[in-house]
């Protein structure tokens, strides 16, 4: 599965025919003129394109273990759609958008998410929402994940920046000034800047510079945190450690986008 670079089609069964519907570089189609169709962007995803169930599209692959991902409409005959990520114990669910390339490595990228339920055990059990990988760098890099906090008090869990994989080791740069927020629509933004391999996030349009990396200042082992260049970005869902509390995830996404400015919410 590739991310589409120019026009292609699409066919889609209806009525007993197969119509031709042009997809676009950004992974929507243009036939509904949603938002991904009004917006020159790297890549985006706004699911109004795609047939209910299970996702069926040239513009992103999945991967998941113990996992699934469906097409939904947000409410029964109103609304747009959403992607349910739906995960059991410590699996994983992603949207995988492949061969993503940014100018000079450098881009802009948000999301809306609702979230069901958070982990509550076991302690420090910690998540991912967002992954990027790419070339000349070991590490994977989550700009937006999150860590269960058992010192700060029962259930309590914080966004944050992290990575694994390269020299910096195995960490998430929660804070708790970024609380997560069940069962609501959030809006979140990062900024994926290479000059000084820095992550920034907003969270509803407002900036959390508690939750900023770059290359000296960051969760990891004292040496350098190094951006690969990005070529494979997830979004969705993975919890790390076995058997926690509770036992089954469930969250929304929409509006999946990546540019070279800032998108806004």
């Amino acid at each position: 599965m590739k991310r589409m670079r120019s026009l292609l089609a699409v066919g889609v069964l209806i009525a007993g025919a197969v119509v031709i519907m042009p997809v676009t570089a950004s992974g929507s189609t243009d036939s509904t003129g949603g938002s991904c169709a009004r917006r020159a962007t790297l890549f985006c995803e706004d699911f109004e394109s795609l047939p209910g169930g299970g996702p069926s599209t040239l513009a992103w692959g999945i991967d998941t273990r113990h996992g699934k991902l469906s097409v939904e409409r947000l409410r029964a005959g109103r609304g747009g759609k959403v992607l349910h990520v739906h995960t059991r114990g410590n699996g994983m669910a992603f949207l995988k958008v492949y061969d993503f390339a940014a100018p000079g490595n450098s881009f802009y990228g948000r999301v809306r998410v609702k979230v069901d339920a958070f982990p509550s055990a076991p302690d420090w059990a910690h998540f991912t929402l967002i992954e990027v990988t790419g070339s000349g760098s070991r590490e994977i890099v989550r700009p937006l994940g999150g860590q269960f906090a058992p010192t700060v008090g029962p259930g309590k869990t914080f966004w944050g920046v992290g990575a694994d994989g390269g020299p910096t080791g195995d960490w998430t740069n929660w804070r708790e000034s970024a609380p997560t927020a069940t069962d609501r629509w959030l809006c979140v933004e990062y900024q994926w800047y290479a000059p000084d391999n820095r992550i920034s996030i907003w969270i509803d349009g407002v900036a959390k510079p508690d939750l900023t990396v770059s290359t000296t200042n960051h969760g990891g082992a004292a040496t350098d945190f190094i951006l690969p260049t990005a070529d494979t970005i997830k979004i969705g869902w993975q919890l790390y450690q076995g058997d926690p509390m509770p036992d089954h995830y469930d969250l929304w996404l929409d509006d999946i986008a990546m540019a070279t400015s800032r998108l806004g919410c």
